[in-house]
This record gives C-alpha cells, structure tokens and sequence, in this order.
C-alpha cells in the first residue's frame, strides 16, 4: 500500500536498504576495478599486495580471480532477488511504473551478460597483457553499466519505495 504523497517510515527503511545493498555493489566494484587498473598498468606487486587485504599469502591473479567472482555472485544474487520478488511487489504497488521496471529487467540481463564476461576473463588471466586487457576492459564496461542501472533504479524506484507503509514480497 502506498501512502500518496507523503514520505512513510516503513518506505524510508525499504528506500535505505536498497540504497545500502547498491552501495555494497558500487563499493565492490570500486575496489576490484581499482585492482585491476593497478595490475594492468604495470604497479610493483609490493603496491598491488598493499591494496588488498591478506594478499601477502595468496597469489595476485587468484586473489583477484576470487574477488571477481565473489562480487558477479553478489550481483547476479541482488538482481534475482528483484527480478523475482521486489519487481512484482512494485508492479502491484505503482502500476506507472511498469516501463521503469521493464527496463530494470532488460538492464538486468545486460548486467548478467557483463558479469558473465568478467568472469570468464577472470578465470583466464595471467601475466600475459591480452589476458589482463580483456579482464579489465569487462569491469570498465560492467562498471559503466552498472553504476547507470543503479543510479537510473534509485531515481525512478525512490519516489514510490518512500511512499510504501506496507510491504509484502507476495503481490503478484
């Protein structure tokens, strides 16, 4: 149910926890592109280990092997719970947004397409620069869209989230 108009307590809570899990995405994403950047422009290893917590006692590639299929996991998780649950709640909640969620749903399978890309590029670098050029030329691409996704579902969602004073994940 939407209070019309005014901003609800309930919607403010369901607003800051989108806010908080986009946050965690773009945070993720900062740290693994940045680690990207200094591996493909030729930063000392004793730099790179420097950035990343408890690298002195793993490999560089695998360590950043794993915090990229940690994050895609993450993402590919977040966008699901949406696609499945909070999408359709929406839906019922705001019938003006179905085109705002339509395009969320298509950003998702572009996003997924991205991720899929990062991953596969993960698992093949090494110390090769193709290898590393491709892994990092994927996060540059996800990283651009993906931070428009979540600028362009925090500005459309917002509004309506605000306004929600109940909430069930079982309208459908």
């Amino acid at each position: 149910m939407v209070n019309e108009g005014a901003t609800h307590p309930r919607g403010e809570a369901l607003y800051e926890e989108l806010l908080f899990i986009h946050g965690m995405i773009r945070q993720s994403l900062d740290t693994v592109s940045v680690l990207v950047d200094q591996v493909t422009g030729g930063a000392p290893a004793e730099q790179i280990r420097a950035s990343v917590d408890k690298l002195a006692s793993t490999s560089l590639l695998w360590r950043l092997r794993e915090s990229c299929m940690q994050y895609c996991y993450f993402v590919h998780l977040h966008h699901n719970h949406e696609d499945t649950h909070w999408f359709p709640a929406l839906r019922g909640v705001n019938p003006e947004l179905h085109p705002v969620i339509d395009r969320l749903e298509a950003d998702h399978r572009l996003v997924s397409e991205h991720l899929d890309a990062v991953e596969t590029a993960a698992r093949r670098v090494d110390d090769d620069e193709p290898s590393r050029a491709d892994l990092a030329d994927g996060l540059r691409r996800l990283a651009e869209h993906l931070t428009s996704h979540l600028d362009y579902e925090e500005t459309n969602l917002g509004p309506t989230l605000r306004r929600i004073r109940s909430w069930s994940l079982d309208r459908r």
